[in-house]
């Protein structure tokens, strides 16, 4: 069962080969059997998964047909989940039971799915390798001593060790994507206000967005079908109906204008990783694609915005966590200002803490027009060489990481090493665009992800055009040789 697509596995359930708690115990027993390994839930709902099957199977009998009804699903433990612990990967919120569902994951339930549970990520999702988590790092299904990428690095994991079909993510400058392309997976970032934050702890807002990591581009337009659209609840939310994902798959590539970034194909990507991802170019081409060059001049300039922004954005949005109203508490404290010191010292991890401490002295008194308000300024500079970019061209393609996946514990000493692994995918997040990571080979037998970008409400060509290239190569398929 594990070895199926969403689309195959709702037809399965259509035609009763199996029901959707036969479905459910089956891919809680690979959860038993294999996440000691992985580390890739935080936390694993048996009973809640087979309850919401069982409610499943009725729907179904009572004549209800959706493309996602008992399907297995796993959120990242970003996203709030009434009566469950959402964590976000933190000592701080490590006793946090949510009291109501983020907009997210009430979409999906409304469609049929089941939760099988929480996965693991970089602590509230500050990490590009899944190692910053309290609760452990992750480890790559393809290599276990190597990080699946991070933030979502539980939901990709999980995903391409087949312990769930589909998974959450959420991205602030690479989170979703980059995990897919060290794991093998697609993975999709929508444009910024395609789907609802609502309930999605947050980290920086205005960077901050809910996506999906699936095998393939088919069951992630399922996915997102699902989730799509506009919410009341969530102040950034577009007023804008989903669009018919599945339905833009048949779609060919003539006349699809796919733009090269000539800047990311120069130092600092593995020669290996370029060499494939020029391979994948050519087999656009080969599909009817129009290849042009394109420049984002200012595209170098994406990290340091980003670790401008989005520390400003978290040192604001982690305020909240003091040990009065919620998340840990320190112990016996003497006054106000030790509760404060000690609860933020104690529930916070390293990353966390350096990502505050940034984002306070950026914002502070005398360095906010030299740090924060110059780097507002740039990141419209890198919205305009997007907006130029995309009046030449339909979509934008590079690799998605400079490397494959690597050794845990390499960059962990080294922030800005680490930093540099969304080199290639911050950008999109500043410029608030959709883009998709979709499997383009392996080097050194890692996978190695084809990165796509696509103007804004463009997910739809992004998915036809990953779509064909699915149907063209068999890259997606691969399955790591211990998780089969």
């Amino acid at each position: 069962m594990h070895t199926l697509s969403v689309s195959a596995l709702g037809n399965a359930l259509r035609r009763k080969e199996f029901s959707s708690v036969e479905l459910t115990t089956h891919f809680l027993d690979r959860v038993a059997a294999y996440d000691t390994t992985l580390n890739s839930f935080i936390t694993v709902t048996g009973d809640i998964a087979l309850a919401d099957a069982a409610r499943a199977d009725e729907r179904r009998r009572a004549g209800e047909d959706n493309p996602l009804l008992g399907i297995p699903i796993a959120h990242k433990d970003i996203f709030c989940t009434r009566g469950v612990r959402t964590s976000c990967g933190s000592r701080m919120l490590d006793t946090f039971i949510a009291p109501y569902d983020a907009t997210v994951v009430d979409r999906f339930r409304a469609n049929g799915t089941v939760m099988l549970g929480k996965t693991n990520m970089d602590e509230f999702a500050m990490g590009s390798s899944n190692q910053t988590s309290w609760y452990g790092p992750v480890r790559n299904p393809w290599d276990a001593d190597r990080v699946p990428g991070g933030s979502s690095g539980g939901s990709a994991a999980a995903v391409a060790a087949g312990l769930a079909p589909i998974a959450t993510g959420t991205e602030t400058g690479g989170s979703i994507r980059q995990p897919a392309a060290l794991t093998g997976l697609t993975g999709l970032k929508p444009t910024y206000g395609r789907v609802s934050r609502f309930g999605m702890v947050a980290f920086a807002s205005s960077l901050d967005q809910a996506g999906i990591l699936a095998r393939s581009a088919e069951d992630v337009a399922l996915s997102l079908g699902a989730i799509a659209g506009h919410d009341p609840a969530d102040s950034t939310s577009v007023d804008r109906p989903a669009d018919d994902y599945p339905g833009a798959l048949g779609s060919d590539l003539s006349g699809v204008r796919i733009g090269v970034v000539k800047e990311q194909f120069g130092e600092g990507l593995d020669p290996v990783v370029g060499k494939l991802v020029e391979e994948a170019i050519d087999d656009l081409e080969r599909l009817g694609a129009t290849i042009l060059d394109v420049s984002l001049p200012n595209s170098a300039l994406s990290i340091p915005v980003y670790y401008v922004v989005a520390p400003a954005e978290a040192s604001s949005n982690l305020s909240r966590y003091e040990g009065v109203r919620f998340g840990h508490r320190a112990a016996h404290p003497v006054d106000m200002e030790d509760l404060y010191k000690r609860s933020r010292s104690e529930g916070f991890g390293d990353e966390v803490k350096r990502r505050i401490m940034i984002g306070t002295y950026v914002l502070s008194a005398g360095y906010y027009d030299a740090y924060y308000l110059k780097a507002q300024q740039v990141r419209r500079l890198i919205c305009a060489d997007f907006a130029r970019a995309f009046d030449q061209v339909d979509l934008i393609v590079g690799p998605t990481s400079p490397f494959t996946a690597f050794p845990i514990g390499e960059k962990l000493d080294d922030p800005v090493a680490m930093y540099l692994c969304d080199i290639y995918t911050s950008g999109i997040n500043l410029a608030g665009l959709p883009a998709l990571s979709a499997p383009a080979g392996f080097a050194r037998g890692l996978p190695v992800g084809l990165h796509l970008m696509g103007n804004h409400f463009r997910e739809d060509l992004l998915l036809s055009v990953a779509h064909r290239y699915q149907q063209a190569t068999d890259w997606h398929t691969r399955r790591p040789a211990r998780f089969t």
